[in-house]
């Protein structure tokens, strides 16, 4: 059934989730012993106001990072790279920060990363961009909460924090993507975390078809057109190919 959705759609959107990750070998972090049980999330306004507060994020983000850097794009990311390549892909839609689209292939102009993306480091005073090494650099020389080396600036991966809003133009345009696709795929998200577990029902009200891939419940499994509980990387490269 997912191969023939795939092969009779002409604009397909896909909206990713913590699941395709976790088979890259990333942990959710909402799992036990992981980082968010070991680390206290940091809010923004936290992070503004108190250099405690930016120690420990930097912290939390090492140790995040220490775990994660040896992943790579997965079978799964790859599969959406082929959909993209056959001109079906309108676009895709993430709610992970570890840029595995983009190292799978993925063009910039087919990914909307609405929680941004942790390769990136900004400054919040200037807007300067710095690569991630530039932090993790300093980081692992000693410094504990690295400033802006062109305006002093508070430095923080260019990801959305607690606390903070989402890009409102990101979201637009989301929910467009959403509106003019024919078919509209979840792959690994609990479709629990608003407003972007938003975009896939107004997908589905416009008159997609709603294929959504994971192993958990979801809020929309009821309206679904169709719902897999295997793993994204054993189901979807079959799915997508010729």
């Amino acid at each position: 059934m997912l191969k023939q959705y795939i092969r009779e759609a002409q604009s397909i959107v896909v909206f990713t989730g913590a699941g395709i990750s976790t088979e890259s070998g990333i942990n959710d972090y909402r799992s036990q012993g992981g980082i968010w049980e070991r680390f206290q999330p940091v809010t923004i306004q936290e992070f503004m106001a108190s250099q405690n507060h930016r120690r420990l994020y930097w912290k939390r983000k090492l140790a995040l990072y220490e775990e994660s850097k040896n992943a790579g794009p997965n079978a799964g990311h790859r599969a959406i790279v082929t959909l993209e390549r056959q001109g079906k892909l309108k676009g895709v839609i993430t709610q992970n920060i570890d840029g595995l689209h983009r190292v799978a292939g993925t063009l910039p102009d087919k990914l909307l990363e609405i929680h941004g993306n942790s390769l990136e480091i900004i400054c919040l005073l200037c807007g300067e961009i710095w690569p991630w090494q530039h932090a993790y650099e300093r980081l692992k020389q000693g410094e504990e909460a690295p400033l802006c080396l062109k305006c002093g600036g508070y430095l923080k991966p260019n990801t959305v924090s607690f606390g903070q809003s989402l890009d409102p133009l990101v979201l637009e345009m989301a929910f467009g993507w959403a509106q003019e696709c024919d078919l509209f795929l979840v792959l690994g998200s609990t479709l629990v975390v608003e407003p972007a577990a938003s975009i896939p029902r107004a997908a589905k009200q416009n008159g997609a078809r709603l294929v959504i891939i994971t192993r958990s419940d979801t809020p929309l499994d009821d309206i679904a057109d169709l719902k897999i509980t295997q793993a994204i990387g054993e189901v979807l490269p079959g799915a997508v190919s010729e």
